[in-house]
């Protein structure tokens, strides 16, 4: 099993393991966000896992996003594989709407800000209810 880069560790909280990835909550007010994390040492890139991994992966990423489009009420994801400042495989799912504050560029264009700690604790609470 891989250790969870201390990036990750800073700005994300664990909502449930999956049996290959890791369900990080994002903490970004402006968009619900979660993180897959494959727990597998060493893995930079997909094609890094073997092919029943590969597999998995993508089955978690499907069912992933089902729930966040249900659970955030949304009908666009973004589903983001990118790396450049985390090594570390991991896959962004980001729920979007054309009212959002970077709509339609990159979630990375505008200041991120986190959740009050009351808004946290509901939103974790209802994404471990959902992954249940």
């Amino acid at each position: 099993m891989n250790k969870i880069n201390k990036n990750f560790l800073k700005s994300s909280y664990h909502v449930k393991n999956l049996k290959l990835c890791s369900i990080r909550f994002h903490d970004n007010l402006k968009f619900p966000w979660l993180i897959l994390i494959p727990r597998r040492k060493n893995i930079t890139d997909m094609s890094e896992l073997n092919s029943k991994d590969q597999i998995l992966l993508m089955k978690e990423i499907i069912y992933v996003s089902k729930i966040v489009k249900k659970l955030f009420k949304t009908s666009k994801l973004n589903v983001e594989k990118i790396g450049n400042v985390v090594p570390q495989l991991h896959i962004h799912i980001i729920a979007r709407n054309k009212n959002d504050s970077s709509w339609p560029l990159s979630v990375w264009v505008v200041k991120g800000k986190s959740y009050s700690k009351a808004a946290l604790e509901k939103n974790l609470s209802k994404l471990k209810k959902a992954f249940k």
